[in-house]
């Protein structure tokens, strides 16, 4: 017989032996069991890379110092650097004045772009929106940063009418404001057009870094968020495991070079000290390159008009089964209200309140929408009305046969 496992138990170190294959195989017969009902984060499940893991994933990949270095051994700054060159195309950022690099995640990406941006301008204040990402106040402590907070409109996008009063009461100081491209609940899109006007408006000057973890590619794709010198944009962080889907959690920061900070040189790895950490995983930029490589832009950007389909395919079904649902045309994100909790024990979403979402990230079927949305219809479907009980039969009645 069979006992299952106890992880607890399994995964203490003090105890020997451990079975090792036994817990390895628990964690991917959970991760299996719950695929099908994890609908509510933004991680693309499309993409194969089990080559690149196969190839390079049984060996250390340290992209040590600055991507541009190209001294020690078993490190890909090559195809990191091909992967920027990608994105920063992609973006139309000038290729005189960019810079990045492969990053841990979204958040490394904003610290690396506010703390670049912050040695600029020491005292300017940083604006971001009650709707963006918990990493940026974070940021802004780390970096000892004043931090003002800026109103959200109800579909997430930043109410820039909020925005001006706040600079009108800091005019004295410069300003950095942090656009989000892809809110965390709604996927709402800050109009860097219309921040950078403000700013102008109220000759504050200053930086305008973008937080587009999730949406950056797409919009990308669709020519629809640019870095070049017209769009008075001085940074971006993406993600790497989100669009790409790529099996662990990394991202891309872009900075223009005139901006970032140039590091000394560090004598023992004889690279330049110039990102956040200074082992960066190599393997991640391998994936990321494996992902650009395989697809090209036409493919990317297949995979987002497909993603953004089923979205529009799933706001309708909800609808339709009595349950209100929206999203931004350009969003994977569809919103709605919270689900019943026998809804939520079974599908993994994302909830704040009364509001949730899942995201029709690539890979995700309509077999899985409909699913859930009979699921949600079954859960708040009103009682069945009772029927009449046939009579009791009297003795002076004559049962049917």
């Amino acid at each position: 017989m069979t006992h299952p496992l106890n992880l607890a138990d399994a995964t203490d170190l003090s105890r020997t032996p451990i079975d090792v294959a036994a817990v390895l195989d628990h964690l991917v017969r959970e991760a299996d069991a719950a695929a099908a009902t994890s609908i509510g984060f933004p991680g693309a499940v499309d993409l194969d890379h089990t080559e690149v893991m196969t190839r390079l994933g049984g060996r250390l990949w340290n992209n040590i110092g600055d991507p541009a270095d190209t001294g020690g051994v078993a490190h890909t700054r090559a195809l990191e650097r091909a992967v920027i060159t990608w994105v920063a195309d992609l973006l139309a950022m000038p290729a005189d004045d960019r810079w990045g690099y492969v990053s841990s995640g979204g958040t490394e990406g904003n610290l690396s772009a506010l703390h670049a941006l912050h040695r600029r301008d020491p005292t300017a204040r940083i604006y971001y929106s009650t709707a963006a990402h918990y990493s940026v106040p974070k940021v802004v402590r780390l970096l000892g940063a004043r931090g003002v907070s800026v109103q959200a409109q109800p579909d997430g996008e930043m109410d820039y009418t909020h925005l001006a009063a706040q600079l009108r009461r800091r005019r004295r100081w410069p300003a950095t404001v942090v656009a989000t491209a892809g809110t965390t609940m709604t996927e709402a899109v800050d109009d860097t057009g219309r921040i950078r006007a403000v700013l102008d408006e109220h000759h504050a000057g200053g930086h305008l870094h973008v937080d587009a973890a999730l949406s950056g590619i797409p919009l990308a794709l669709d020519g629809r968020l640019r870095l070049d010198d017209a769009s008075g944009i001085s940074s971006i962080a993406v993600s790497g495991h989100k669009f790409f889907g790529v099996p662990t959690p990394c991202g891309i920061v872009l900075i223009r070079d005139h901006l970032r900070i140039h590091g000394s040189r560090v004598a023992y790895t004889a690279t330049a000290d110039t990102t956040i950490t200074g082992s960066r995983c190599g393997l991640a930029a391998a994936l990321l390159w494996h992902a650009i490589a395989t697809h090209g832009r036409e493919g990317h950007r297949w995979r987002a008009t497909a993603a953004r389909r089923l979205a529009a395919y799933t706001t309708d079904r909800l609808s339709a089964a009595g349950w209100p649902a929206w999203r931004h045309p350009h969003a994977f994100t569809v919103v709605l209200p919270t689900p019943p909790e026998q809804v939520r024990r079974k599908w993994l979403l994302a909830t704040d309140g009364d509001t949730s979402h899942l995201i029709c990230m690539p890979g995700i079927t309509r077999g899985q929408v409909d699913a859930f949305v009979a699921d949600v219809a079954a859960a708040t479907a009103p009682p069945p009305i009772p029927r009449p009980r046939p009579a009791t039969p009297t003795p002076t009645s004559v049962p049917a046969r």
